[in-house]
């Protein structure tokens, strides 16, 4: 697969493509807006020139990465790709529609992918004529800096497509791993309560964000806490992932979205990419998030650390009940796709099964909310 054509040249559309010119593709970046091709090219000339200051690239080489990527102003331009990734607006009825077009242009060897981070593959492909070449793959942002990928076949993708994938992200350098198409896949399944519980303990007044954040980084060891995470992500695009777990869960309340959140996004108070979210990033408050406070309350940051690891490895135990994938990918993808510091079943056991099962029934008797129900394989571990 030596022809990658890219559907969208936003952030995570460019990062790829760069993945792909990186790894000595041709690429052809489509984009209805020719705009915000430019600008992304422009983007990605700055990433490169960066990379040569650095001295990770030659200057040789960093020309051909760029010159590898040729930017296509009509569909018809991808005719002879060996692959497609389409990295468009999460919205199925879109994605659909741009397929069906793709279908009736490429060859049938073509394999076509989505990088959707959480709509289901069988529902994207089910409108295709052949729907055994169509599957997931989905990238982390940023793509050419997080290893991991998300390969996800469909129940119509044939069975040999998901490995002939494997290997080829393998041999671009990643960390793939092989998920069921359930919503979410592993990664943005298992840290909905990273996020979720962080918002309900703010919702509730019992800390600030920067409190939040603080235990996170501070007890666990995360590079990042999860309000600091949502402003990088986009308060948006986290919201809209959210909501769409929920809805394709039936309306689960573990993955109930936050009202907190919903407000932020209908104010663009986006993150970063508006400047303001839940930390200022403009002017003289650039990067304002509060770290090494003062008078830290220990018992508070405990029990804002156990609350959400509970949640998160409930969720990894639950994930590994439904062999969503194996054991050893289930902790691979949230290490390699959001940075967490360990494992969860293996901090589960370190921790203690236990005290998690504590912690969590203790919040079930406090609230009454299926919210914080234990799975059942929680108590044998």
């Amino acid at each position: 697969m030596k022809n990658i054509g890219i559907i969208g040249s936003g952030t995570m559309g460019i990062g790829i493509a760069q993945v792909a010119a990186t790894n000595n593709c041709q690429v052809f970046l489509y984009d209805q807006n020719s705009l915000q091709t430019e600008k992304s090219l422009e983007g990605l000339q700055k990433v490169l020139a960066r990379l040569v200051e650095k001295g990770k690239v030659e200057i040789e080489e960093s020309e051909n990465i760029y010159n590898r990527i040729k930017f296509c102003t009509e569909l018809k331009d991808l005719k002879d790709c060996d692959l497609v990734i389409e990295a468009i607006i999460e919205n199925k009825e879109i994605k659909q529609k741009v397929f069906a077009d793709l279908e009736s242009i490429v060859s049938n060897e073509c394999v076509l992918a989505s990088n959707t981070s959480s709509i289901s593959i069988t529902s994207i492909s089910s409108d295709l004529k052949n729907p055994s070449r169509f599957l997931g793959i989905h990238f982390f942002n940023p793509a050419p800096l997080m290893p991991l990928v998300e390969i996800i076949p469909g129940l119509l993708t044939d069975e040999n497509l998901p490995q002939k994938i494997n290997d080829l992200m393998k041999s671009w350098g990643k960390v793939p791993v092989i998920a069921e198409d359930l919503p979410g896949f592993i990664v943005n399944r298992i840290a909905r309560p990273f996020y979720g519980e962080a918002l309900r303990i703010v919702e509730e007044r019992i800390a600030t964000p920067a409190q939040v954040d603080e235990a996170m980084r501070t007890i666990g060891n995360f590079k990042m806490g999860p309000f600091e995470l949502m402003d990088l992500i986009g308060n948006d695009i986290n919201f809209s992932v959210t909501k769409t777990v929920y809805a394709d869960y039936f309306y689960d309340p573990k993955y109930k979205p936050s009202l907190l959140q919903q407000r932020m996004s209908e104010a663009k108070l986006l993150g970063r990419k508006t400047g303001k979210g839940f930390y200022d990033y403009s002017g003289e408050n650039q990067d304002s998030r509060a770290k090494n406070q003062d008078n830290i309350d220990e018992k508070l940051y405990q029990e804002i650390f156990m609350r959400i690891i509970s949640m998160l490895i409930n969720e990894a135990v639950e994930a590994k009940r439904l062999q969503i994938a194996s054991d050893e990918d289930l902790e691979l993808a949230m290490q390699k796709g959001v940075n967490y510091p360990k494992g969860l079943l293996a901090w589960g056991k370190e921790i203690g099964y236990q005290k998690i099962s504590e912690t969590l029934q203790n919040l079930y008797e406090t609230y009454q909310e299926e919210r914080y129900r234990q799975n059942p394989l929680l108590k044998t571990l």
